[in-house]
């Protein structure tokens, strides 16, 4: 990705301050707290990448609705969520996109991780070809992503503890060898994703904050910096139902 494009650059960084590329008018904040989804200090884009199912999807819909569905078919082409919650101290929209991990949608690539600022790399702990997998994906999402990019590991599907085919042992090995933060989630039990989430959208804001004090710059791209409204967590809002992705 060219510099120029990056979301982290100066450029994009002035560009955002409002979200919308221009200053906030007068008479505008009325109009703002009356639409409580657009009260946030920062929009942070995070893909979802890893073969077809994994759980992506669900972790999706667990993560933004707290809803797991046991028949969730597979998701084509992208569909996206957003919540929006609290990360230290600070009011982040997170905006998660979802894409199809059959190889026939691999066209959509460039537009899905344009302006990504983190990247969830999913497989499945009971199926060892979708952790051997994971190398192609992460070499896909460097050639394609910005080279800021965060990224984080998940093995998925640790409820099915009698199938597990993936060591943990073996991917903290891979994730240190690649720099990655690493956890492993089960979408249905419900266990890590919160953690997970919250985990690389707290990283991404380190990283925001770093620049924007380092260059007294306003945020990256993408984001968007105004009046903190205090959400609820569970504040969401989808493009897609559970089961239907």
């Amino acid at each position: 990705m060219s510099p120029s494009m990056s979301p982290f650059n100066s450029t994009a960084m002035k560009r955002a301050k409002t979200g919308r590329g221009r200053p906030i008018q007068q008479g505008e904040e009325k109009a703002m707290a009356r639409r409580p989804d657009d009260e946030y200090d920062y929009l942070f884009k995070v893909v979802l990448i890893g073969d077809s199912g994994v759980g992506k999807s669900n972790l999706l819909s667990r993560f933004t609705r707290n809803e797991f569905c046991l028949e969730s078919k597979s998701t084509i082409g992208v569909e996206f969520a957003t919540r929006t919650l609290q990360v230290e101290g600070r009011t982040v929209k997170a905006q998660i996109w979802d894409t199809a991990g059959q190889e026939r949608y691999r066209a959509i690539t460039s537009a899905y991780y344009r302006g990504a600022l983190g990247a969830i790399l999913v497989y499945d702990t009971t199926k060892q070809t979708t952790f051997e997998n994971v190398s192609r994906w992460l070499k896909e999402l460097r050639d394609h992503a910005d080279a800021n990019i965060v990224i984080m590991l998940i093995g998925n599907k640790t409820d099915l503890k009698h199938l597990r085919a993936v060591a943990t042992e073996d991917a903290q090995v891979f994730a240190e060898k690649e720099g990655l933060s690493f956890v492993e989630t089960s979408a249905l039990e419900a266990t890590n994703v919160e953690k997970s989430f919250q985990t690389i959208l707290s990283e991404i804001y380190r990283i925001i904050s770093k620049k924007s004090l380092s260059s007294n710059e306003p945020a990256p791209s993408g984001i968007k910096e105004g009046k903190t409204l205090v959400v609820g967590p569970q504040e969401t809002n989808t493009k897609k139902a559970c089961c239907s992705s």
